[in-house]
């Protein structure tokens, strides 16, 4: 009764070790903006972020994941998972959309690095209900091609 158990645990370990080395799964750990770019939907956003002010000041991870260790990573495995599965399934957005907790991040993010910007603004943006990134869209990932899909609220990812 032991030995199945026992012979499918391995063989489920045996897969999940196979999968992350074929990966290069700890790519996916660090903050090397190029990993980020693996999959040809981030094209965009990539070259838009190269060639963009915030390129020589910040990566990916330090606008889009919090900064805290514990947070970080749990915010990179769950982005990680929905990549995965949307890769696996088919189901790659053609023009990928921040769900409402990916603002949020972004958002925080923005103030924890302008903190003495946000408090010299005299109408108190910091606690306004915009995000910075809705007037401040082209700094960090530059200009916006030019795209045939329109932005959708609903088919957010």
């Amino acid at each position: 009764m032991k030995l199945p158990i026992i012979t499918g645990i391995i063989a489920i370990l045996a897969v999940a070790v196979t999968a992350m080395y074929a990966s290069d799964f700890t790519a996916y750990l660090g903050d090397n903006p190029t990993t980020c770019n693996n999959c040809h939907v981030m094209d965009a956003a990539y070259e838009g972020w190269f060639h963009a002010g915030h390129t020589n000041w910040a990566k990916c991870s330090d606008c889009h994941t919090p900064h805290p260790f514990i947070p970080k990573y749990l915010v990179k495995a769950e982005s990680g998972y929905h990549h995965v599965t949307a890769y696996l399934f088919g189901n790659i957005p053609d023009a990928i959309r921040a769900k409402e907790k990916s603002r949020q991040v972004v958002q925080d993010n923005c103030v924890r690095c302008h903190l003495e910007t946000v408090a010299d603004i005299g109408d108190a943006q910091m606690d306004a209900e915009r995000y910075c990134f809705e007037c401040h869209r082209h700094s960090a990932h530059g200009e916006r091609g030019i795209s045939i899909l329109p932005y959708k609220h609903e088919e957010e990812y």
